[in-house]
């Protein structure tokens, strides 16, 4: 038997508790892994809250959790890319708060050794999302990028890859986050009323792209700021993303994705910052941390 967080019916936090589940067992092409770190990010809370339920009560119990670092115990039929003792970060589908886990092996990378476990845990859905976000509004050398959130953990990375790429990046946040923003490479903004003539201001030239983290009032303000419309996207916003026609940003996870990613975070290319870390017994104080909005980077769960 393994450890996971579990919850049985949809609310708060205090839904969450640790439940023992039958250790899985490594199938054809799986590898099993033995988790040292999760990442803890918004779309768990959102499930938890029962947001993409239709309304429907919670059937049985839930797990929760979509990346994950840990030491591989066990290999499936048919994997030869893996060996036990190897370190891995990976990708689930919602099942990585827990001690253990099976994952096809197509969904893992080699842990770059240099990077630490808190971080590694914490990087493939921030990062895959940053950098598939980027791609799909084509952001270029020379051009201006709006981004909302700036400070979270998909933007602190998408930050950063935009600069990489050449492009000058305008970022929302609060006051007390624009000295962290500037040390990224962006030019900070506040957030609130008067927010489009503030980034006018900043980009007389024009934005040619916007990236949203946050939805609501961020959409309608990056429609009145950028010309095309295929180049404003949301990963939040569903509604508004139909109602103005801008993309509702997906992108497909891959290993080599995460593995280029993790590459950059253990070499010092990119920063992940750990804003809180929590061991799996206290998920829900890990949510609770999310849910407040203010987070700097990622909060993420320890095993073991």
């Amino acid at each position: 038997m393994v450890q996971a967080v579990v919850f049985e019916r949809y609310g708060g936090a205090e839904v969450l508790q640790l439940a023992e589940l039958p250790e899985p067992v490594a199938g054809q092409g799986e590898v099993r892994v033995r988790v040292r770190a999760a990442g803890v990010n918004p779309i768990d809370c959102k499930i938890r809250r029962g947001e993409f339920s239709g309304g429907q009560p919670a059937a049985g119990l839930r797990t929760l959790g979509n990346e994950f670092a840990g030491v591989v115990d066990a290999v499936g039929p048919g994997v030869t890319d893996f060996a036990v003792g190897d370190e891995v970060i990976g990708f689930a589908s919602a099942n990585a708060y827990t001690e253990s886990l099976a994952v096809p092996a197509d969904q893992l990378t080699a842990k770059p050794a240099a990077l630490g476990w808190e971080p590694a845990g914490a990087l493939s859905a921030v990062g895959q999302t940053a950098h598939n976000s980027l791609e799909e509004l084509k952001v270029a050398a020379g051009e201006t990028l709006l981004v909302h959130a700036a400070a979270g953990g998909v933007g602190t990375v998408a930050v950063q890859l935009a600069v990489q790429r050449g492009a000058t990046v305008i970022g929302t946040a609060s006051e007390r986050n624009h000295a962290y923003l500037r040390s990224l490479g962006a030019v900070p903004v506040s957030y609130g009323p008067g927010l489009e003539e503030r980034v006018r201001e900043l980009a007389p030239g024009g934005v040619d792209a916007a990236f949203d983290c946050i939805g609501g009032e961020a959409i309608a303000v990056s429609v009145a700021l950028v010309e095309e419309r295929d180049r404003i996207g949301t990963i939040v916003d569903q509604q508004l993303a139909e109602q103005f026609g801008v993309r509702r940003l997906r992108g497909v996870r891959s290993a080599a994705t995460l593995r280029m990613i993790a590459e950059q975070v253990a070499d010092g290319r990119l920063v992940i910052p750990i804003a809180a870390a929590y061991p799996l017994a206290e998920a829900a104080a890990a949510h609770r941390e999310v849910e407040t909005g203010h987070v700097r980077g990622k909060v993420v769960l320890t095993v073991g």
